[in-house]
């Protein structure tokens, strides 16, 4: 794999966790470039980021038997109130996963809850993937 794609990969990976990365900049770069196959960039875009998000399902599912501790960052009242919106809205809020701000914190919450590893994976790819697909038609201009 060429240093590119493992640029756009790892882009894609970090801008899915809790860090303040963007890949959307990165992907349109490459696409404009008219270089690459755009579907490969595609696919490495949206395979970083649902595993970056994963990063984030798996810090859920882990962090809760640490709530109880000192340092913990996120209180009780807020864990509480993310789980009720997630128990109202259930699965298909990981439809907006790809969203900024709110998209990480929901895959983290996802784990949190419990959320079964398939359908996490399902909702998270979906929305990641038409994220980058609108970007590349945005960009590109494709019409079908």
């Amino acid at each position: 794999m060429s240093g590119v794609f493992i640029g756009l990969f790892l882009a894609a990976f970090g801008a899915a966790t809790l860090l303040p990365l963007q890949s959307e900049a990165v992907l349109v770069g490459l696409l404009l470039s008219d270089r690459y196959w755009p579907w490969s960039l595609l696919a490495v875009a949206t395979v970083g980021n649902v595993l970056g998000s994963l990063v984030n399902w798996w810090l859920g599912r882990a962090i809760e038997r640490l709530r109880d501790r000192r340092w913990f960052p996120v209180n009780p009242a807020r864990l509480e109130k993310a789980r009720t919106h997630y128990q109202r809205y259930g699965h298909w809020s990981l439809l907006l996963s790809w969203l900024p701000v709110v998209g990480d914190p929901l895959t983290l919450v996802a784990g949190v809850m419990r959320e079964p590893l398939g359908r996490f994976l399902l909702m998270v790819t979906l929305a990641k993937g038409a994220r980058y697909g609108v970007l590349a038609v945005i960009t590109l201009g494709w019409m079908g």
